[in-house]
């Protein structure tokens, strides 16, 4: 399988687009959208085994270039009292969309073609190779056909239609400001409040980044693009002696407001041509902050196996489905608990014996 047709040009498609040209394959990328940069007002901190995932594919540098680092994790109770921290290493937050902007730029940088405004509409499968056909009415045939394209995966819908994304539980609050909170540059301050999960970091230009957590029933798309929400969390988080009523006072609206969304089970994550990753193979829940990591990890996992094993897609399940199954459940534990709750920063768990790392490492062969 030389030719890799990756639908999807987001985290996961780039990184799995990137891994696949090291391994000496020729992918090719496809992604929906007319331009990049779909999801504008989120941010992400991307976790140490993510940073050392892009490390293996050459990337970690350029990433670090759009990102600032994060050095230290505190925790405050809804008394405004620091019950814990620690430093950190090797994490760093950037704008979600500006992550997948740097590896699209590496991705194009390293002559790999990139389309987009190609929307899927169904794949042809047979002994030989793989076609996808798009609404545009242009097809391509490779090898392999890589579903990279998100929780809602058109290609996952065609291997079986009867997965269905599962509410959370939660809605996610995403805003920026100009004025810095009462924190240290690189600091991430996750609050236990009384009624919002609430985290928040300042950049080295003095700008704060911040999210929140709510437990209550799915929003619509017209509820979520209402106004009034900065006024209702500012509501919910003046009783708390915290800074986060006035972060989020200060912010100007619209917010970004999302459902949390998760796949608790995808039984089919391949055929003999068609492979899933990424969020279109195991989506969890924002709680981890692993999503982005994980891709990355998927990424790299399928490259190698094509690279070095007689049965590529079985051994990439086989490696991969145990430790992003533990992801989704552990983020969803986490949704479904109390709002003081605090998400782990840091890499997910892995095995003593450092299977994982060596699973990753890009010199470290895999075997059937």
């Amino acid at each position: 399988m030389r030719s890799i047709v990756i639908i999807g040009g987001g985290i996961a498609g780039a990184a799995t687009a990137l891994a696949a040209a090291k391994a000496g394959l020729s992918p090719v990328v496809f992604e929906a959208h007319p331009a990049s940069g779909e999801d504008i007002g989120a941010f992400l901190t991307l976790a140490p085994n993510g940073f050392a995932a892009l490390r293996e594919l050459g990337v970690a540098d350029a990433v670090a270039a759009a990102a600032f680092p994060m050095t230290e994790l505190s925790v405050l109770a809804r008394t405004g009292e620091v019950v814990a921290s620690r430093p950190t290493s090797d994490s760093f937050t950037l704008r979600r969309a500006e992550l997948c902007r740097v590896l699209q730029t590496e991705a194009i940088g390293r002559g790999i073609p990139l389309h987009h405004g190609k929307r899927l509409v169904t794949v042809r499968e047979d002994e030989d190779g793989v076609t996808a056909e798009f609404a545009d009415g242009e097809s391509v045939r490779g090898d392999l056909l890589v579903g990279a394209d998100g929780l809602r995966s058109a290609v996952r819908g065609l291997l079986d239609d009867s997965v269905v994304p599962r509410y959370a539980g939660q809605r996610v609050f995403y805003g920026h400001t100009a004025k810095a909170a009462p924190s240290e540059p690189g600091r991430m301050v996750m609050v236990r409040g009384s009624s919002v999960a609430f985290g928040y970091t300042v950049s080295p230009a003095r700008e704060t980044y911040w999210f929140g957590r709510t437990h209550g029933d799915e929003l619509s798309p017209a509820e979520m693009a209402a106004p009034g929400w900065r006024d209702h969390l500012v509501e919910l988080l003046r009783d708390d002696a915290t800074p986060a009523a006035e972060i989020v006072a200060a912010t100007a609206e619209p917010l970004l407001v999302t459902n949390t969304w998760d796949l608790p089970a995808v039984p089919r994550w391949r055929t003999g041509r068609v492979v899933l990753v990424g969020d279109a193979a195991h989506a969890a829940s924002p709680a981890t902050g692993q999503g982005a990591s994980m891709a990355v990890e998927d990424a790299i996992v399928l490259a190698k196996a094509l690279r070095d094993t007689a049965n590529p897609l079985e051994v990439y399940e086989r490696l991969r489905r145990p430790r992003a199954e533990a992801n989704v459940a552990a983020s969803a534990r986490m949704t479904a608990g109390a709002t003081d709750t605090v998400p782990r920063v840091g890499s997910a768990r892995r095995p003593a014996d450092g299977a994982v790392e060596r699973m990753l490492a890009w010199d470290a062969v895999l075997e059937d």
